[in-house]
């Protein structure tokens, strides 16, 4: 009887896997340390210092790679850095349409503390902003979906919550970035809903940016292991991190309707995802 040879598996002991896991742990770590001093100089009412101009910067670059190693662990690098290149290109164009012609988000324009622009009128941190918001909502819509991802529907479902949970990821963002940060500057509509300044249609430009996003990483994002992977909570931490930003900023500036909806919707994912996680 002929044997059919296997190819194992890389093994937990091996040095690639091993050097994996470390730059793993020293890249999330760095990431915390920054996020620390990045939240102290914004939510703190009275912090003793003023941030550095590239404090903002850093932690957008390290909130990238974090996410981008994190991910790494599941899924091949070069599936990673495509599903990157391709979330960057997307909302790249998005935003610079957004920019140029307030299509699909509303009439705005960026301020000057968003950093350098890689071409006018879009600075360079736009689009790794929502690199780190699909990822990382896609990572927490997977652990929620975590019960049921034998299903037939759950790939579908895996899409329409990480749309969710982007779009809840914006509207902490908005007065963070307008209000508080300055990063950009929504110009008077006639529309009459508008959150902290941000028309309506602007949520709706993110969720139909975040599904044309999806509709083209997504294959990428397929892991093609098979078995039971054990959950990741990664995306989970990044996401609250994001969330309690957002929140403690707001309350620092009495902006409390747009901090208690954080508190609110961060408190939801977070038992969601925990119990798909542990179902």
């Amino acid at each position: 009887m002929n044997r059919i040879a296997v190819k194992d598996s890389p093994s937990r002991t091996q040095p690639s896997f091993r050097a994996a896991e470390m730059l793993h742990v020293v890249v999330a770590a760095l990431f915390l340390v920054v996020f620390g001093a990045f939240w102290a100089n914004i939510s703190l009412p009275s912090h003793p210092w003023e941030a550095s101009p590239w404090l903002g910067a850093l932690f957008i670059v390290l909130a990238v790679a974090t996410t981008l190693v994190a991910l790494a662990r599941q899924l091949p690098a070069q599936n990673v850095v495509l599903a990157a290149v391709l979330i960057v290109v997307i909302a790249g164009a998005a935003e610079t349409l957004g920019a140029l012609t307030a299509i699909p988000f509303g009439p705005y324009v960026y301020g000057g503390q968003f950093g350098p622009l890689l071409f006018y009128p879009l600075p360079w941190a736009a689009p790794l902003l929502w690199v780190v918001a699909i990822l990382n909502s896609r990572g927490v819509a997977r652990l929620i979906m975590r019960p049921w991802r034998k299903t037939r529907a759950y790939g579908f479902w895996v899409i329409g919550i990480t749309t969710a949970l982007v779009v809840m990821l914006d509207f902490g963002l908005e007065p963070f970035a307008t209000l508080v940060k300055h990063y950009w500057f929504w110009n008077p509509t006639k529309l009459a809903l508008a959150y902290y300044g941000a028309p309506g249609v602007n949520f709706f430009g993110w969720a139909v940016t975040t599904l044309l996003i999806l509709a083209f990483a997504t294959p990428s994002l397929i892991s093609k292991k098979h078995g039971r992977q054990p959950a990741a909570y990664h995306p989970l931490m990044v996401w609250l991190l994001l969330d309690l930003l957002f929140a403690s900023s707001a309350a620092t500036h009495q902006l409390w309707p747009a901090a208690l909806l954080c508190v609110a919707t961060g408190g939801a994912v977070a038992v969601f995802a925990v119990r798909g996680a542990t179902w």
